[in-house]
């Protein structure tokens, strides 16, 4: 019992922690960052990606040991369009986490990295979906968790 409410609790932290760092990124996110701006997207972007990891395992173990059985969920469309707005989300998420890694470059020889106005907007934009598609999460949960979309 204490297992399920500790695993639980990892889940919605992951996702607390995962949703504070697109928004810090979203807001961070300029043409022509400093030194040290382009070093705090990049470890924003590390939190956001180990805390979107800690989603994904805890959301595992959850449906395999800890929730209501399998069967529960592989037969819910709702959970699974969750999982499936999950797994887009992260795929969207490698666009920036890309253009981060390329930042490492610069920033190696002490320089800031530069970005253009359109990469910028491009990057931004990306965080936009990616963040307004982390909003439907917790609707799609408390629906699926209320057995919304299993057959009758």
């Amino acid at each position: 019992m204490v297992t399920s409410a500790i695993v639980a609790y990892l889940h919605y932290l992951g996702f607390m922690l995962s949703f504070g760092a697109l928004v810090l990124e979203r807001r961070l996110l300029k043409a022509e960052p400093s030194i040290n701006e382009a070093k705090l997207m990049i470890g924003t972007d590390i939190v956001y990606g180990l805390a979107a990891l800690t989603i994904l395992v805890t959301g595992v173990l959850r449906v395999l040991y800890f929730g209501q059985g399998v069967s529960f969920y592989m037969h819910n469309p709702v959970f699974l369009t969750k999982v499936s707005l999950y797994l887009a989300i992260g795929g969207l998420s490698l666009y920036p986490t890309i253009s981060f890694i390329r930042w490492a470059f610069p920033l190696r020889d002490g320089k800031a990295p530069v970005i253009s106005e359109a990469a910028a907007k491009r990057l931004g934009w990306v965080l936009n979906i990616e963040i307004a598609a982390f909003v439907i999460l917790p609707l799609l949960a408390a629906l699926m968790a209320r057995g919304i979309g299993l057959q009758a």
